[in-house]
């Protein structure tokens, strides 16, 4: 027997375990007399298949009844979710309660000399205590024998770099696929061969291939319909094709306590959403304020030739993007109200996708209509003030009206600590049209009461045109007044300020701490962003353009840090996702960890912490090995947390004993799959 049969009788049996044993290790378990009572924490058993599993031979045509018993009543649960079949059927088979089992009836016409694999994922749970029965597959060919091959893979947000569950695993077969370098639309034209699911960990095991190349894709179906849906479900993809003969060995276990299979991945996929991909179109128009109207678009940068109206002049529209993506316009109308439509006609003309996704010039027509609708609170104030003038009249009083609150709003903090780094950020509803900088007033008052004049400018956010900086020499020590006039700030609906004070100090740098790291670059000139994190993943602070040298983080929280290192191929200081249809891999991100394999670090008041970060060993090529090693340092850090977190809770008595069993029954298997590293 040479080397590739024994691997793949290796592999056979592998699958054949992968299959039973869920059932073997439950049935183990189940020997074992309860001492208390316990709660029902078993699932359900499997008693028997007919036809049998791993059948072959089986009609293509005669869509026959499959009848699985177990050894109690069960029930099914979230089936759409759970059960899919590989490959998949154009009718999915009906599965229905009977008896303490379930009938399964075939409604399609299958493929000659093809494995089929009914995969129930947890759908399938006790009556009782809905324990679920993790893992079940029942297996057939339509051919004369069963394919056998088994790979394992990983699946990961290639931004946040954690793992990305409940993925589906397509198998495409390399020789009945186009392959051009320029342009991939596998996963659009054709239906895979096999398909796989990764569980919660990330973690997929693959069965019923055959010994050939695959072209490989993963998808987070978030719509269950087994379709990939561009700008919406995540996918990743390899680089290259795989022969499941041709793999490493790997090692499987049952996690006993997540209650399902695991292994060492051989394949490592980076999700990401391909938002390029989504098809560009105008796809609602509409004006929720008098001096402002939204585009909505269906795609990221819409390419705008150009805005035209009838009773506005083109420099008295602002064109103002709102997201990140870019795929919404906002258009603010300088414009005094009283000269405004209620309706606004005009037109645009961009680049839209046509029927076969070509980017074309396109001139459709804007109708932007708005009228003033009273809120509840309006109303009924206005019915309060009509009261009162009528009353006034009726009693030979004269009525003056109150006056109205201003309307011009803003979001801008008048006490508090500034961080000198960040400066002082203030919101507008409206983008300004002016502003009367010489009319503002910076002072600060001196620990010896002396008061000095400190000089500031007001500067644009360049992304975000409502969002202004107001920058000074901030210094410790003092209290800073900031005094903005009446009437000093207009915006576009004509709307100014009333007075503004605000008083401020500036934050103590003895109260934070200092991070500094000493970055070792490649010597390709390739750029970094290195990403100051909370123990909550949130980001506080960021430096981008980083090569080779010495980068600080100052005011810095105590608590809990990590720092996320994006590899800037492009050097535009953002993380760019990838591109399936032009094979272009997202940019990496990896999470920074320690020789220890540490990611999170611990700040104090006043402390100063460096570390090293050498980019050739964070982004070194992913192996099977390296990965195994993050996994199981994640795992550590999380086990390590878990204990940490009940060690603070009160200890409460176990009543619960079905992991025990399980975990007894594993070891009672006599270690049955440490012959498949």
């Amino acid at each position: 027997m040479n080397t590739n049969e024994r691997h793949t009788l290796r592999l056979l049996r592998l699958a054949v375990a992968l299959l039973f044993a869920p059932a073997f290790l439950v049935r183990c378990a189940s020997m074992m007399t309860p001492t208390g009572g316990p709660r029902d924490t078993l699932p359900p058993v499997i008693v028997n298949m007919t036809p049998d599993n791993f059948s072959t031979g089986r009609s293509t045509t005669h869509h026959e009844k499959i009848y699985i018993e177990f050894d109690e009543f069960v029930q099914l649960k979230d089936q759409q979710k759970e059960f899919y079949t590989s490959p998949a059927m154009k009718k999915k088979p009906l599965i229905t309660l009977r008896g303490r089992g379930i009938v399964i009836q075939l409604r399609d016409t299958l493929e000659e000399n093809t494995t089929y694999a009914l995969n129930f994922g947890g759908a399938i749970c006790d009556n009782n205590e809905g324990n679920p029965l993790n893992s079940m597959r029942y297996v057939f060919s339509t051919g004369s024998e069963i394919d056998s091959m088994v790979l394992s893979g990983y699946t990961a947000d290639s931004y946040k770099d954690d793992s990305v569950s409940k993925t589906f695993v397509w198998f495409f077969p390399a020789d009945s696929v186009e392959n051009v370098p320029e342009y991939d639309s596998t996963v659009f034209k054709y239906k895979p061969a096999v398909i796989a699911r990764a569980e919660n960990n990330g973690i997929f095991i693959a069965q019923n291939l055959k010994p050939i190349r695959y072209r490989i894709y993963a998808i987070q179906d978030k719509n269950d319909n087994q379709i990939y849906e561009p700008g919406s479900d995540q996918i990743g993809f390899l680089d290259e094709a795989y022969n499941p003969a041709e793999q490493p060995d790997f090692a499987i276990w049952y996690d006993s306590i997540r209650r399902y299979w695991s292994a060492e991945p051989q394949l490592y996929f980076r999700m990401f959403t391909d938002a390029t991909f989504r098809r560009q179109v105008l796809a609602e128009s509409q004006r929720p304020q008098q001096h402002k109207a939204l585009l909505y678009f269906g795609a990221q940068h819409p390419q705008i030739e150009s805005i035209r109206f009838d009773s506005i002049p083109a420099e008295q529209v602002i064109v103002d993007p709102q997201t990140e993506g870019r795929d919404t316009i906002a258009l603010w109308f300088n414009v005094p109200a009283a000269n405004l439509p209620d309706t606004i006609r005009g037109e645009i003309t961009y680049l839209k996708h046509d029927s076969i996704n070509r980017l074309q010039p396109v001139t459709e027509p804007l109708k932007l209509s708005w009228r003033l609708i009273e809120t509840k609170e309006q109303e009924r104030q206005r019915e309060k003030l009509e009261r009162e003038r009528r009353k006034a009249e009726e009693a030979g009083e004269e009525w003056e009206e109150p006056k109205q609150e201003n309307p011009f709003a803003y979001k801008l903090p008048l006490t508090g600590e500034i961080n000198p780094e960040n400066d002082l950020t203030a919101d507008f509803d409206y983008p300004l049209v002016r502003i009367d900088t010489a009319a503002l007033l910076l002072t600060v008052t001196n620990p010896d009461q002396s008061v000095e004049d400190v000089p500031l400018r007001l500067e644009r956010d360049t992304a975000q045109l409502r969002r202004w900086y107001i920058r000074a020499p901030w210094k410790t020590g003092g209290e800073y007044t900031l005094t903005i006039p009446q009437g000093a700030l207009t915006d576009v609906a004509g709307l100014s300020n009333d007075s503004i004070v605000g008083k401020y100090t500036v934050l103590d740098p003895e109260k934070f701490a200092t991070v500094k790291i000493r970055v070792r670059g490649r010597d390709d000139g390739t750029k970094y962003i290195i990403q100051l994190l909370d123990g909550n993943n949130a980001l506080k602070q960021e430096k981008r353009d980083v090569t080779s040298g010495d980068v600080q983080f100052n005011y810095v929280p105590a608590g809990d840090i990590k720092f996320r290192v994006i590899e800037d191929r492009n050097g535009n200081g953002r993380w760019d996702t990838g591109n399936v249809v032009e094979r272009r891999q997202p940019e990496r991100a990896e999470m920074y960890a320690d020789e220890k394999g540490e990611d999170t670090f611990v700040t104090k008041t006043n402390w100063e912490i460096e570390f090293t970060m050498d980019m050739n060993r964070l982004f070194a090529p992913v192996t099977m090995k390296s990965l195994m090693r993050l996994l199981d340092d994640r795992e550590l850090q999380r086990l390590r947390r878990e204990e940490e977190k009940r060690a603070k809770e009160p200890k409460k008595p176990d009543h619960d004993h079905g992991n025990d069993n399980m975990n007894g029954a594993f070891n009672a298997t006599g270690g049955m799959f440490s012959n498949f590293r």
